[in-house]
């Protein structure tokens, strides 16, 4: 959504006028989200009691001239008062006290340094845009219009089964806001090899891998059509690695230059309506490994995809993270390249409004089109042979830990930390062992990487 559209929701929501200016810094204040914006706005024109006038300390400590200052201790009418003693030791004859100033006891504390202002939510609307501003690329129209509707359709009679994910969040179980599920492909159909049941358990046992500290329920395998998108997915993702930098610990494993890239698994979510939505969040690297690709295929109904930078603590004065907004229609390819997961967040956020999605094509020959509010998104994932769940350390709960990089730490763009962290505590009622352990790839026997061809060279 354009700015102006942006400005036209909130003036919707709100009961009292406001002025553009003032919305858009509502916006800017809360990220794009014109509800938070509208709810900051209204709460702010409510009348509020009049407060009492702070008073003026200095006012204060200055004596007025109405009021009869006590004479002082050396007036000669004093001098033969008697005076009560005290308990205080009387200065010695000649000395007076040094005079201080009470501003300076109770002077306000410096003000802390100003930090970069922050920036409006950036709408990219182009494939130029996307490439230009974050680790992505955007590719429409990816996979043959009978295909994407096809495969549309699949996936929505499959998502009336699937689950929300639940978990322990500051004590309380929390419900994802949307429907989720795994999926296994064949081995043969990843390198041409001929699969055999113990094969196929190996890539069902990574896709069913501990989630949200939680063991998942065996995945299906890839239906028909998910497979054939999947082909022509491949080959779009593994032309796009070869025109990009390569990260020292990006995996390595083609001959030659084919990066193999195979999609082993997919994780597939439904957002019905416009209130489905996630958070900000970076994708678990616990099977990924450290800068994995991942294809994001949308279908369906056209949602926002937000991309939020994670600063390094080094830059944090001097720069502010931006949100940059991406209209995602039916049958688009988001391609969350390697060093995406390290650098940024990203989110599908609430939408007050949707255009309904209407498909090119009927379920049947000759049947009638429905239109649907669903936006169904099909992330391709490689999991990574030197990352098999069995390679996982476990934690002192004996949970499979997950790994995390050290996100606000990085160098030159690069995250060279990662750590496996215990991650029990999402199940077993907030309760964890706390684990945090460095991730060694050498010691741990993880690889190839990239760093070994190049220092090889």
């Amino acid at each position: 959504m354009d700015t102006e559209t942006l400005l036209a929701i909130v003036e919707t929501l709100l009961d009292v006028t406001q002025s553009k200016e003032a919305i858009m810094e509502a916006l800017i204040e809360h990220d794009g989200d014109p509800e938070a914006a509208a709810r900051y706005l209204t709460r702010k024109s409510r009348p509020t009691e009049k407060k009492r006038p702070r008073a003026d300390l200095t006012g204060w400590l200055k004596p007025s001239s109405a009021k009869k200052l006590k004479p002082s201790i050396s007036d000669p009418q004093l001098e033969t008062t008697p005076v009560a003693s005290t308990s205080r030791a009387r200065l010695p004859e000649g000395e007076t006290k040094p005079v201080v100033d009470l501003m300076t006891i109770l002077k306000q504390p410096p003000k802390p340094e100003k930090t970069a202002p922050k920036l409006p939510p950036l709408m990219l609307s182009t494939p130029e845009h996307v490439a230009e501003h974050t680790p992505c690329t955007l590719h429409p129209s990816i996979l043959p219009p009978e295909l994407a509707c096809r495969l549309f359709y699949a996936m929505v009679d499959l998502s009336r089964r699937w689950n929300r994910n639940k978990w322990w969040l500051f004590d309380r179980i929390v419900e994802s806001p949307h429907r989720t599920s795994f999926f296994a492909r064949a081995v043969a159909a990843v390198d041409g090899s001929a699969a055999d049941q113990a094969d196929n358990a190996q890539w069902q046992e990574s896709a069913r891998a501990w989630y949200n500290g939680r063991i998942a329920e065996t995945p299906a395998l890839f239906p028909p059509e998910m497979e054939e998108a999947c082909t022509i997915i491949e080959r779009v993702v593994n032309e796009e690695i070869k025109k990009r930098i390569r990260f020292p610990l990006e995996w390595d494993g083609g001959s030659g230059d084919d990066p193999a890239w195979r999609a082993n698994v997919a994780a597939s979510n439904c957002y019905e309506g416009g209130k489905e939505s996630v958070g900000f969040h970076s994708d678990q690297l616990t099977c990924l490994g450290p800068y994995p690709t991942i294809a994001s295929l949308s279908l369906g109904t056209r949602r926002v995809f937000s991309l939020r930078e994670v600063i390094p603590s080094d830059e944090a004065k001097s720069r502010r993270a931006r949100t940059f907004n991406v209209p995602l229609p039916h049958n688009s390819l988001t391609i969350m390249h390697a060093s995406c997961q390290e650098r940024f967040k990203h989110s599908i956020p609430p939408q007050p409004a949707l255009d309904m999605y209407r498909p090119a094509f009927p379920r049947m020959p000759g049947g009638d089109i429905e239109s649907s509010n669903c936006r169904i998104n099909i992330t391709f994932r490689f999991y990574r042979p030197d990352f098999l769940p069995a390679s996982v350390p476990r934690c002192k709960c004996n949970v499979p830990t997950i790994l995390r990089p050290d996100m606000k730490n990085r160098v030159d763009g690069k995250t060279d930390r990662y750590w496996w962290t215990c991650y029990a505590g999402a199940q077993n009622e907030g309760k964890g062992c706390n684990l945090w352990q460095t991730m060694d790839m050498k010691k741990e026997g993880r690889g190839p990487v990239v760093a070994d061809r190049l220092s090889a060279l």
